[in-house]
Order: C-alpha cells, then structure tokens, then sequence
C-alpha cells in the first residue's frame, strides 16, 4: 500500500501547505455543493429551534446581524484563499500574517471545533433514527453513523465529494421547496391556508418579546448555524482549479445566507407562533409544515433534517483531517498524523473522529442532555477563529498590494473599513457573551481553550527559533 510521508517544514512553507501528496479528486461541481449546502446542519435545522424560543420573531435580526458578519469573514477568507490556495485555509494565513503561534492556535481551535460538530451531528442523526425505531439506543446509532462515515473518508478523497454533492443537492431542494411552500402560505395563495399578514410578527409579544437577552441567545444561535462554512476554502486546495473554485464559491455567499438562512427565520415566524411548543419539540421546520397542513410534513422534514445531519457530519470528518494534516505538515502536531495512503491522510481521518467514537459512551451515559451541552459549547471557539481572519486579511491584503498584486483575484469590499467593522462585530458578540450570564460559561470555555492553545504554539515557536539558532 503506498504511503508518503511530509516533506520537512521548511519545504512546506515555501509551497503554503497545500498538501501535494493529497488526492486532488475534487471537482467543480463538488466544490459548487460543498459551499451551497455544507454548511446546512444541526445548527440550522435543530439548533434554530431555541433561539426562536429564545429571541421570538427578532430571531430573524439575529440572523441577518451574525449573517452580515459571517459575509464579511467569507470574503476576507476568500481573498486569502484564492490568492494562496492551502489545505490548511485560514491556520496557513495565520501562520504567515500573524506568526506560527497563530496558525498553531487557530488550526487547533478549528480542528477542535470541527471534531466537536461531528459528534454534534451523529448525535442529533441518533436521536431521529431512535424516534423512528424507538426500542434501538442513540449510542447504537451514534456508532453506526461514526463508523460509516469514518471509513467513507478513510478511502479516496472523490468519495467525499460524491456523498457531500447529493447530500447538498437533497438539502437545497428541500430547502427551495419549503421557502416556496412559506411564500404561498404568507401571500394567502397556498390551498388552505390564510395569509397571516403581521400577526406572529408583531402580536405575540411584539417583534422582540424576550429583550435584549432573548436576541442574545438568538444571536449565538446563529452563529452557530454559520459555523463551518470555512470548510470550502480546505476542500479547494484538493479541487481541479482551486483559484477559480474559492473565488466562485465565496461570491455566492452572500445570496446563500439571504435565502436559506434568513428567508427560512422569517417564513417561520411569520407563520407560526415564535412561543408554540411545536417550534421546540417537533423542530421549527416540521412545525411550520404541520401547521401549513403539508401530509407528513413532519416525517419528511425529519428525513431532509437527518440527511442534512449526516451531510454535515461527512464534511465535518472531512476538514477536520484535513485540518489536523495541514497543522503537522507545518510542523505544529504530531508527525504520526502526517501519513498519507492512497492521497487519504487516513491517520488524521481516525484521530478526527475519535471524538465522535467517544461519545458513543457519552450517548449511553447522558442520552437526553449531550446534544444541547455540546451545541452551546462552539459559538464562543467559531468567533476567536473569525477574529484571527479579519487581522490576518488586514496584515495580508497590505502585502499582497505591495508584493502580489495580481493574486487578488478576490477583493474584500471597502477594504480596510469592512475588516475592522467585522473584527469589531467579532469583540462584541464575545463581550456580550461574556455580559449575559447564561452564555459566560462558554466565553469561559472558549478563552480557556485559546489561551493554553496560544502559550503551546507560543512555547512551540520560541523553542523552534532557538533550535534553528543553534
């Protein structure tokens, strides 16, 4: 079986971690769906639910605020990825703008992040299976879903985006049909169904019936949902054209986001009362088809939620593996994690999902409670990693005007203003996680994590100069 080894640090700095014993298998179109639907998860379909319950109608602000900001982190990401296209993405451009203590910490929170998702997903996909066959255990579930997924990416890199390019395809026409399905009902045209005009919207409560505090919560909700659309600029680096490819995928961001994310906030609450037990428990989607009337509405939202769930788990293994590769290419992991068999970093692939086979145990000794503690724990860790963009975008963009100017195949709108607008964006969602005090403990969690992360690649880095002193 052949295996290839990584090519010494240095080397691989000067080509920027792009990984070139990697499969390459890739292809347009797989990209196209990766940056459409990769992103359509737990946090959309499941977690959607309690920020609704949470900030009510105002939900639909939340979105669109964190969507903004989410815009502004794909473009700058883009720019830097189309200029330097790395499997690595935005740890590489930490690296290079910032100094390797920042590609350490940012690859290492994302990897984190990532592997934290997986199991999120396999979790959520148990618990609709275990509704369906009701005497079988989530942890069951929870492996199987592991175990198929895992091997799916121990083998070529194609197989990957075969899975993730009808998973998406699945998604989005799940998703156009239930936007189109919304409008009719809104507008009143819909076979039995009257046009609610503006009575969830304004008359239960008002538009923000919970406060600021509700809108908080509704806040982090969604950046949770946003999270893991970084995924795109790891998998171009394995595409057929990664410039064209990034640059493509980050110009539809911003339809995306306005459609799928936003559109589905304010079909939802439009329709149905934001306080209606339903949003909750049957989840916000299933309930708003019930309450359209929609035959099994209910089951067939649970089977586009659960495709959604497993699509997202599959890229999940994906970029985190690839994640992981990258770091130790660079010299800032463990060498063991640098084999590659067959174009596949099969050693990276395992230890990825090793968090996902771990709470196969967590599943059976905390089955009703996992699911929401896990969801909670990433918003903060997304938001640190969004910072280390926007300043290494600024610090880039300067060098690449001065160096390279023809590599900025995409530009970040009203460069440097929108870059310190979505860094400010970034210090204050943090801050008003800190202020709240259901939220502070994951402020707590995610400041701890980057703190032992930056002095690790800190002590790393200064330890590495001395070495190369001597």
């Amino acid at each position: 079986m052949p295996q290839t080894t990584l090519t010494p640090p240095g080397q691989q700095q000067a080509d920027p971690a792009t990984g070139s014993s990697l499969g390459g298998g890739l292809k347009q179109r797989h990209l196209s769906m990766i940056a459409l639907g990769g992103v359509i998860g737990a946090g959309l379909f499941v977690g959607s639910g309690a920020g609704i319950a949470a900030a009510g109608p105002s939900i639909v602000l939340a979105y669109a605020a964190s969507g903004v900001l989410v815009m502004f982190v794909m473009r700058m990401l883009g720019e830097m990825s189309a200029a330097n296209p790395a499997s690595g993405s935005f740890s590489v451009h930490a690296e290079r703008a910032i100094g390797p203590w920042a590609g350490f910490t940012a690859g290492w929170m994302f990897w984190t992040l990532l592997c934290v998702g997986v199991a999120i997903e396999a979790i959520g996909a148990a618990h609709i299976v275990q509704g369906w066959l009701p005497g079988t255990p989530s942890w069951l579930w929870v492996l199987v879903f592991m175990a198929f997924f895992c091997g799916s990416n121990l083998a070529a890199v194609k197989n990957f985006g075969e899975f993730e390019f009808w998973f998406a395809a699945l998604k989005i026409g799940a998703i156009a049909l239930f936007l189109g399905l919304g409008v009719l009902a809104i507008l009143g045209v819909l076979p039995g169904s009257d046009a609610p005009g503006t009575a969830h919207l304004l008359g239960d409560g008002g538009f923000l019936p919970t406060g600021v505090s509700g809108l908080l919560v509704g806040l982090l909700a969604s950046v949770v949902a946003y999270g893991g659309l970084e995924t795109v600029t790891i998998a171009a680096a394995e595409s057929e054209d990664p410039v064209r490819g990034v640059a493509k995928a980050v110009r539809t961001t911003m339809w995306r986001i306005a459609v799928v994310y936003v559109g589905s906030m304010l079909v939802i609450v439009t329709l149905v009362p934001w306080d209606d037990e339903a949003v909750t428990e049957l989840g916000p989607y299933a309930a708003t088809l019930d309450r359209l009337g929609v035959p099994g509405g209910g089951q067939i939202m649970n089977v586009v939620i659960l495709i959604a769930l497993l699509s997202a788990m599959n890229a999940n293994i994906y970029g985190s593996s690839r994640m992981a590769y990258s770091l130790v290419a660079r010299g800032q992991g463990p060498k063991a994690l640098g084999t590659v068999t067959r174009g596949v970093p099969r050693r990276a692939v395992l230890a990825s999902s090793g968090f996902g086979f771990v709470t196969v145990l967590l599943s059976y000794w905390y089955p009703d409670t996992l699911f929401a503690w896990l969801l909670n724990m990433v918003g903060g860790v997304i938001l640190v990693v969004w910072g280390f963009i926007a300043v290494s975008q600024f610090v880039l963009r300067r060098r690449l005007e001065r160096e390279a100017p023809e590599k900025l195949v995409v530009r970040m709108w009203g460069f440097p203003y929108l870059t310190w607008v979505a860094l400010a964006g970034v210090v204050g969602v943090l801050g008003l996680m800190a202020w709240d005090a259901d939220t502070r403990v994951q402020v707590l969690f995610t400041g701890g994590l980057t703190a032992a992360l930056a002095v690790t690649g800190y002590v790393r880095q200064r330890t590495a100069g001395r070495r190369a002193a001597a």
